[in-house]
């Protein structure tokens, strides 16, 4: 074979390439038109952590609200619906489109904190009888008993939180800050159950607003972005993390 029968064959090579390429979609599907009338879509899906953000930044608002007793407020059930379906289903809704998506950091985060919102409203729901199953019949006093098993309900979630911590630390820095001080809080929770100690559990409600505070941040900053407003709210990558991508 001579040299121009070889180039000869190799742009034919090319141009059938290209021509494949030409009838295939972005996203590497057949892009077929053989029926006008019934277009294949190729859909593409849109980014599930504001919703996540946004969510969890609500239920934790209302929590510590609820739990720093705002206007004299000392029975908390209201939240109950709220975190269920918002702080909780949609949180899950969110993890599960993360998987999807290929986030592993977001779908792990956003189910479990969904699942913790859920878990949380079931303690106050009655039909659940998990507060009355520490409530003596005959008095109506809650067992001091309850308080140890809240402690060790909110310690399960400090680790947790720590392990996920540790995993955002090449993300931004409004991420990273929000699960620190969401570790703080759980911490200062777990300790006023454990201890019978008010004022740690109204300090760490009201760290609570600070978590919520950045966590409206970040979900804002998501949602703001990819041109959805003519400006960016920052989040801050941190510096190696830039140098490691």
């Amino acid at each position: 074979m001579s040299s121009y029968d070889a180039a000869d064959q190799l742009e034919k090579s090319n141009a059938d390439h290209n021509e494949i390429e030409r009838v295939r979609t972005k996203g590497g599907h057949i892009d077929d038109r053989t029926q006008p009338a019934l277009p294949v879509v190729h859909r593409t899906f849109a980014n599930p952590a504001p919703l996540g953000l946004l969510s969890f930044a609500t239920g934790i608002f209302l929590i510590s609200a609820y739990g720093v007793h705002a206007r004299n407020i000392h029975t908390p059930n209201v939240l109950v619906a709220m975190i269920i379906f918002f702080g909780g289903v949609c949180q899950y809704i969110s993890g599960i489109m993360e998987f999807i998506s290929g986030n592993t950091f977001g779908a792990t985060v956003f189910s479990s904190y969904g699942a913790f919102n859920v878990a949380y409203a079931m303690i106050f729901l009655p039909g659940s009888g998990i507060i009355a199953a520490y409530t003596d019949p005959k008095t109506g006093e809650i067992s001091p008993e309850f308080n140890q098993a809240v402690a060790m309900f909110i310690w399960a979630w400090f680790i947790l939180t720590v392990i996920y911590t540790g995993a955002c630390c090449r993300a931004s820095w409004v991420l990273f800050l929000d699960l620190a001080f969401l570790d703080l809080d759980l911490a200062l929770l777990a300790c006023g159950n454990m201890y019978g100690k008010d004022s740690l559990l109204v300090a760490g409600n009201s760290v609570g607003f600070v978590v919520a505070f950045l966590s409206y941040w970040a979900g804002i900053a998501g949602l703001y972005g990819g041109g959805v407003t003519p400006f960016n709210i920052p989040t801050f990558p941190m510096p190696w993390a830039e140098k490691n991508d």
